[in-house]
């Protein structure tokens, strides 16, 4: 059997590809950022052709610095941006329009509007989530109803929807030319259009957004012996590599951390960020704000569910100093400037950019920072946006204790903010428990990996991975249960001053 599995994480930022061998370590890289397109406020796009583009160009850099080919990886698993919207010809390949990304918010009328009438109460019911703008349901609907000629090409079969994983697995298996239209149960969880239940598409959650069926891929096991389909002599990977398994960014790390048992948690730090707590078979259903989830689903084995808490400005919060404010030059120089202070000095900075997503789901919710005096300095709002990441996760961990029962004992993370050791022993300090990193920090591709090499054999089974899994660093709070405390208190009342800024009738 060949030695390596791929990877390929299609990220809101950036795309890589990643290698793994048996032990589950890292063996090679390649990543590549792609634009972020905001044409006006509250709206985010990609380019899904560039999108394709730096994933066919990843892979073969990463390849190639090794001297590897097709045959040398036993398989190949995606994971990807979840939400994230992409409506093609399938005769062309050429998208309708831009990539909608999972933080626009240009759908929070058709939001707010199926909340008004009752009709939320049935996707809630069905498919586990909340109307939200975060959700792909009501970005086809967008697409449908304000791009001339794609509604036409809906009814007739020609235009056809993925999230990223979809568009990706389409174009590595012939594109136009026979590529297969499928997704994993992980992603179709994220559209508002399945059942939790059925696992399948659900008529009603389509008449809800008047979608055509025929749009929608094909749903499919997040790791599949039968495999979607093989990779093309003439792409990135130059011969044929089989494809097996397909996740959802936050389910992929899951599965990289090794959550196999109902009761374990992770939390991923990216552009937003993402708890999960395995719930087993049991479809829990949230009464705290979180969204039930499927965490995967290995070949016919029993879905496994998860509840998630999806915060949508974390990593990004660091990237607005850089990119919009302009006080640090990268994302690493924010706990250096964060360190020149011993607290927040009274600021809190509530990054509800996109609104607020779990618990609050609060569309009208916008960014802001308060407490401010003449006292405070860059590197107090540098550490109040640190405390951001780590204060929304406490929400996230409360919500889920009180719909769970289950409180953490360790939260296990990780992520590109993991990196940043003052903003992880903040968060030991803002939660109350230890943290704790593992060796392979990227466990999104490690997931993807994992569920690849299940589907053919290259691990037998859930416990060889877990003894892949090693603790890299741990983190343990130091703050009195008073300041905790006190902290949480005056965070809750900054995110009162975000809420009803935006009318979204």
């Amino acid at each position: 059997m060949a030695d390596f599995v791929g990877a390929v994480d299609q990220g809101t930022t950036s795309t890589r590809f990643m290698i793994f061998d048996h032990n589950g370590n890292e063996v090679g890289r390649h990543q590549l950022e792609h634009e972020q397109i905001l044409p006006q406020a509250g709206w985010v796009e990609h380019n899904p052709v560039e999108i394709w583009e730096r994933t066919s160009a990843v892979i073969r850099t990463a390849m190639n610095s090794l001297g590897l080919d097709a045959s040398d990886l036993a398989a190949l698993g995606i994971t990807n941006q979840r939400e994230t919207t992409v409506v093609w010809n399938r005769r062309t390949g050429r998208p309708y329009y831009n990539a909608i990304v999972w933080q626009d918010t240009r759908t929070d009328r058709i939001a707010s509007a199926l909340d008004r009438d009752g009709r939320g109460d049935i996707i809630r019911r069905k498919a586990g989530l909340p109307p939200a703008t975060y959700f792909s349901g009501g970005k086809i609907q967008w697409i449908l109803e304000n791009v001339d000629g794609v509604r036409a090409a809906a009814e007739n079969g020609d235009a056809i929807f993925g999230n990223t994983d979809t568009w990706l697995l389409w174009n590595l298996t012939g594109g136009p030319d026979g590529g297969v239209h499928v997704t994993d149960v992980t992603n179709a969880s994220r559209t508002m259009l399945m059942d939790l239940e059925t696992l399948d598409w659900d008529d009603e959650l389509l008449s809800l957004f008047n979608i055509p069926r025929a749009m929608l891929p094909e749903i499919r096991p997040s790791s599949d012996p039968t495999r979607y389909g093989v990779t093309l002599a003439g792409g990135p990977l130059g011969g044929e590599v089989p494809l097996t398994a397909d996740l959802g960014d936050q389910q992929a790390a899951t599965v990289g951390q090794v959550c196999f048992t109902p009761g374990e948690a992770k939390n991923t730090y990216g552009t937003g960020n993402f708890m999960l707590l395995n719930t087993g078979t049991d479809i829990v259903r949230s009464k705290h704000g979180l969204l039930t989830t499927v965490a995967y689903r290995f070949g016919d084995e029993a879905p496994v569910y998860a509840l998630e808490g999806s915060i949508a400005v974390t990593g990004s919060a660091v990237q607005w100093l850089r990119d919009q404010l302009g006080i640090i030059s990268g994302a690493a120089q924010s706990e250096a400037l964060a360190r020149q202070v011993e607290d927040n000095g009274g600021v809190y900075f509530v990054p509800a950019f996109s609104g607020l997503f779990a618990p609050y789901w609060r569309s009208d919710a916008r960014g802001a920072i308060v407490g401010l005096s003449r006292y405070n300095t860059n590197a107090h709002l540098a550490r109040a946006t640190l405390e951001s990441i780590c204060y929304q996760t406490r929400d996230v961990a409360e919500a889920m204790a009180q719909d769970s029962g289950v409180s953490l004992d360790v939260l296990k993370v990780d992520g590109g903010v993991t990196a940043n050791s003052l903003c992880m022993q903040l968060q030991a300090d803002i939660l109350g428990v230890p943290v704790s990193r593992p060796v392979v920090a990227e466990t999104t591709a490690l997931g993807a990996a994992y569920a690849a090499g299940l589907a053919v054999g290259f691990w037998k089974n859930t416990d060889e991975l877990r003894e892949n899994w090693n603790e890299h660093q741990r983190w343990s709070p130091t703050w009195s249960p008073e300041r905790r405390e006190d902290g949480y208190a005056k965070w809750k009342k900054a995110v009162g001053r975000t809420l009803d800024w935006v009318d979204v009738g």
